[in-house]
């Protein structure tokens, strides 16, 4: 039987429905398809309820009120969405945030002079540098002249070392969101073999790294792929835990997935003005054990984690001061 006060939910899709509840299914064979849904919005809502708790505590008692300032250079629509959705985010659960929206035609200096700033400011606890960033300007040289105390992202070289080694100051937050999910939809991750398709510095190695490490979330067997990979599909055919983050749609189907896999998709790709993950999902969920859906998988999570990262930054800030 499902958990007790779980959510139901019902689409239409591939012919059929698909149900799927929240936070995760226990009776597979309860339900008229193979995969389950990784709900990644549901437990987002969830998630913030109990940041929301957290940051009225913190700040009835301290006085402090968390402050993530955000940084967009140029005039980039989907980069214009996700800072505007992460400031929505933000204000419900009782953190301050901050725009600071720049032209297209910015020099580095220039958003060096702001970073700098920012870095000085004590009210502000987190920086969100938003990329892509115009090509005049170098995004390494810009990501390594946050803070270290206020890189909300986890993308500074210092904090991206503690990670390694297991001790994070921060975890990465689309990484950080995709560990949560597995995490809370009971998908086994010790002694598992985790194949993660992608080797960007924000999502791939990250999370290759993030589940290497010892504890509850990690213990896992991991293989990265990448564009230069050899026969791919006898690699992801022995994933117990296939993740998908190469920006490409719909590219893994059913035929490349472990029968009963945990399948997470971190792709979002356009395409005819629907949105699509890197994941075939009307193929695939035949086959997995579970599987998280674009929209409403990993997206509202990336951004949960950033909320929970600028409250552990505002503590932090807190702690160095007394």
């Amino acid at each position: 039987m499902a958990n007790a006060g779980a959510t139901r939910y019902e689409v239409r899709g591939a012919g059929r429905a698909i149900r799927w509840f929240s936070p995760g299914i226990n009776d597979r064979d309860h339900f008229d398809v193979t995969a389950h849904i990784i709900d990644g919005k549901a437990l987002a809502d969830k998630m913030r309820s109990k940041i929301a708790k957290d940051v009225a505590d913190f700040s009835g008692d301290t006085g402090v009120t968390p402050h993530l300032a955000a940084v967009l250079v140029g005039d980039d629509p989907a980069s214009a969405v996700y800072v505007r959705n992460k400031e929505r985010a933000c204000a419900k659960v009782g953190i301050q945030s901050t725009l600071h929206r720049l032209p297209a035609e910015t020099t580095q200096a220039e958003l060096l002079e702001l970073i700098g700033r920012l870095n000085q400011d004590s009210s502000v606890h987190g920086i969100l540098v938003q990329l892509p960033l115009p090509k005049q300007i170098r995004e390494k040289t810009i990501l390594d002249a946050v803070s270290v105390l206020k890189d909300v992202d986890a993308f500074h070289p210092e904090n991206v070392g503690l990670i390694v080694q297991g001790r994070p100051r921060f975890l990465p937050c689309t990484p950080y969101g995709v560990q949560q999910m597995l995490i809370h939809h009971g998908v086994q991750i010790s002694g598992s073999h985790a194949v993660v398709i992608g080797r960007s510095e924000i999502v791939g190695k990250p999370l290759a790294n993030m589940l290497i490490q010892k504890g509850e979330a990690g213990n896992a067997t991991v293989t990265i792929c990448h564009s230069r990979t050899r026969d791919l599909k006898s690699i992801t055919r022995h994933a117990d835990i296939l993740i998908a983050a190469i920006g490409l749609p719909r590219f893994i189907k059913a035929d490349m997935v472990k029968p009963g896999a945990a399948v997470i998709d971190v792709g979002i790709n356009r395409v005819e003005e629907k949105l699509v993950g890197d994941v075939d999902f009307d193929q695939v969920c035949e086959v997995a054990g579970a599987i998280s859906p674009v929209p409403g998988g990993v997206g509202p999570m990336t951004i949960t984690m950033l909320l929970r990262n600028t409250l552990t930054a505002a503590t932090l800030s807190r702690k160095a001061v007394t």
